[in-house]
């Protein structure tokens, strides 16, 4: 069995990144396995949940490749010396990095910046910042080296002169400008939300970009509640705690934290969130979150929190109307210099109704093909390169409508699709629903696994792969279940 163990791991260490892999897979130890059970050595108790919410389906997916047996359980057992290890080489990293010279850690951290902020608004995230990965670990001071302002992780492009306002957006587009000019006096704390793709990234940012250029030396902290749950937990394991909660509670002014969702069930984070949010706002500093959901319809979030986020404002956003989607995509031209008419802009527009990345990332598309091509982008070109976004008649165009149809179908509640429970009753018709919105929608895997509850993308991969095999091997339960849904999704 050892040999099948090693050689999944070689596969996915192939398949995940360097941080995500050395964070959560390279730590395990094979201990032995007894016919169907095997068993794991891991640092602490956080890395089983962790592998088993994450990772699990792909470990034991690599495994059965390489000829380990198809119902194999996996068991975990605490090896402290696992973690003094870890706690060594974290040691050895810090102090091989704070050997380099200072102009070298200056440019690594540049080049660590700007990789971090190019790719919030693509499918797929830098890997430092992926749900798996371990967020970089944080300082125990307020200045980087030099003297610098550390980095605020804030995209340079989302500013409010690139946000397009309509009747959709314009109330937490109001209110986002008045927190961002008075800053921690008025609409403390922000809360915005809405779908996913519709602007609540862009805002947040565009409150961190005005507070900075009010006022240089603030101290703003922008971070995802995936990451700052992560942070968290690296502090413990190692023994920073006191650190991190300087770093959240007393050197910062504005804090700006995306997917707050993530925190939902995660006891202890939320635990330390409530205190954080406490000190910040007694000490009149602002607070800015952003969500999925109203504050009140975050499952399993703690009522103490969702009362304090409606202390404040609490602003939606909708999916915009079509003609600010043809503002949106006329701004988005101009800023990266793309040449379309009115009735290519509207085209566009009419074409992708739901989300603004996604129309944004279409219109980039058209102007990729389009210089490949060496043409200009007119009606006809840009008609004959969307024909593969117009949906089919009768096919339905969100994750909601296929995530209710598939609730109906195996009859199970929407919160257990979303859950991350994993029992076959329930794990069974979220793989066929992430399957199904994968084929029907082309939906990346990571804005799936965040609308199925937060799940990491490779959970997502893994499913549809799992019912991809199924269908190969011509389980005809399965095809049954998924043609009856079919025909309830076309008949609406």
């Amino acid at each position: 069995m050892i040999d099948h163990w090693e050689a999944a791991l070689i596969d996915l260490r192939a398949q995940l990144s360097a941080e995500n892999y050395d964070t959560w897979l390279a730590p395990l130890r094979y201990d032995h396995c007894d016919g169907k059970t095997l068993r794991l050595r891991i640092p602490n108790r956080f890395y089983a949940d962790w592998i088993r919410t994450h990772y699990l389906d792909l470990l034991l997916e690599s495994l059965r490749t390489h000829g380990a047996v198809d119902e194999l359980d996996v068991t975990f057992v605490v090896d402290p010396s696992l973690a003094d290890q870890e706690a060594t080489n974290t040691t050895r990293n810090t102090a091989a990095n704070s050997s380099k010279p200072a102009s070298e850690r200056r440019e690594e951290s540049a080049d660590n910046d700007g990789a971090n902020s190019s790719a919030r608004d693509g499918s797929v995230e830098p890997a430092a910042q992926r749900i798996s990965g371990m967020a970089p670990r944080p300082s125990s001071s307020s200045q980087a080296p030099g003297g610098h302002r550390p980095a605020t992780n804030l995209n340079p492009k989302y500013r409010f002169e690139s946000f397009v306002v309509g009747p959709s957006n314009q109330l937490a587009h109001a209110a986002a400008a008045a927190a961002a000019s008075s800053p921690g006096t008025r609409y403390n704390p922000l809360f915005f939300y809405g779908g996913v793709g519709l602007g609540k990234t862009h805002l947040v940012n565009a409150i961190g970009h005005r507070v900075l250029q009010d006022r240089p030396d603030a101290r703003i902290l922008y971070v995802s509640a995936e990451r700052f749950t992560n942070e968290f937990i690296w502090s413990l394991q190692n023994h920073r705690i006191n650190d991190f909660r300087d770093r959240y509670r007393n050197n910062c002014d504005v804090l700006l934290m995306d997917d707050i969702q993530f925190l939902a069930s995660r006891e202890q984070t939320q635990e330390e969130f409530f205190h954080t949010f406490n000190a910040l706002y007694h000490s009149d500093r602002q607070i800015v979150v952003s969500s999925d959901a109203y504050p009140q319809q975050i499952g399993r979030m703690e009522e103490r929190l969702v009362s304090r986020f409606q202390w404040g404002m609490v602003a939606d956003i909708q999916a915009p109307e079509l003609d600010t989607r043809i503002a949106i995509v006329r701004k988005k031209a101009e800023l990266e210099g793309i040449e379309i008419d009115a009735e290519v802009a509207q085209l566009l527009a009419q074409t992708v109704k739901s989300n603004v990345r996604e129309l944004e990332g279409t219109l980039l598309q058209l102007a990729v093909k389009a210089d490949l091509q060496k043409r200009p982008i007119d009606l006809q070109f840009a008609r004959d390169a969307l024909q593969a976004h117009r949906p089919a008649p009768n096919q339905l165009t969100t994750v909601e409508e296929i995530q209710r149809a598939v609730c109906e179908y195996f009859n199970i509640r929407m919160s257990d699709l979303k859950s991350h429970r994993r029992h076959r009753s329930v794990s069974h018709p979220r793989m066929v629903a992430m399957y199904l919105a994968r084929q029907r929608l082309q939906t990346s895997y990571g804005e799936l696994g965040e609308r199925f509850g937060g799940k990491d993308h490779t959970t997502v991969m893994s499913a549809v792969r799992k019912i991809e095999g199924r269908i190969d091997s011509d389980d005809r339960e399965l095809i049954d279940s998924l043609e009856a849904i079919e025909r309830k999704l076309s008949r609406g």
